[in-house]
């Protein structure tokens, strides 16, 4: 639980105003320790968040405990201690974590600490596997091209029968007409 004085000032209420609104946007979070990244790396980092609708934004610690407390959401406080950056993901909070955690392989410094994804506490580890499986997009591709799979067969199938038929011309075509019965001719009287 955030400690809340009783009398805050304005500016103070303000930040955390600011940063419930903030917050509120987003579905999942990621929170990172980002103590020794230089400028550039973390400008790199947000730019490849960002083509994955994501945000890594840093919020004073008790600010951001007091706005998850007033989101109804107070589990993730045990993530916000020390230099915290929070990663604010709108969707496919796995592809996130990937681009976080393919980072931190060429930047040790940074550390995924834990994230709140889909209604869940993640702890390091559990994200890190979140991370590797594949995300919502892919897995609708991956959906659709088991689906397309026998429908493109069926349709070259029946168009090599197409094309054979067409080959062969109207010979074929008029073949069974000629092993027809021939119709009686009337009886002349």
């Amino acid at each position: 639980m955030a400690v809340i004085a009783k009398k805050l000032q304005p500016a103070k209420t303000a930040a955390i105003e600011e940063a419930k609104k903030i917050l509120g946007e987003y579905k999942d979070y990621i929170f990172v320790d980002y103590r020794g990244l230089t400028v550039e790396q973390i400008t790199s980092l947000r730019d490849k968040l960002r083509e994955k609708n994501s945000q890594l934004k840093v919020f004073k610690n008790n600010f951001a405990r007091v706005a998850f407390d007033e989101l109804k959401n107070d589990a993730v406080s045990e993530y916000l201690k020390g230099p915290t950056a929070i990663t604010m993901v709108k969707e496919d909070a796995n592809e996130s974590a990937k681009i976080l955690f393919d980072f931190a392989k060429d930047a040790p410094a940074l550390v995924v600490k834990g994230a709140w994804v889909e209604d869940e506490l993640y702890d390091q580890a559990k994200i890190e596997a979140f991370s590797k499986l594949p995300g919502k997009k892919q897995l609708i591709a991956m959906i659709m091209s088991a689906i397309n799979g026998p429908a493109r067969k069926l349709a070259g199938t029946l168009q090599a029968y197409v094309e054979k038929l067409e080959k062969e011309g109207p010979v074929a075509a008029s073949a069974p007409a000629a092993e027809a019965p021939a119709a009686e001719a009337p009886a002349a009287n």
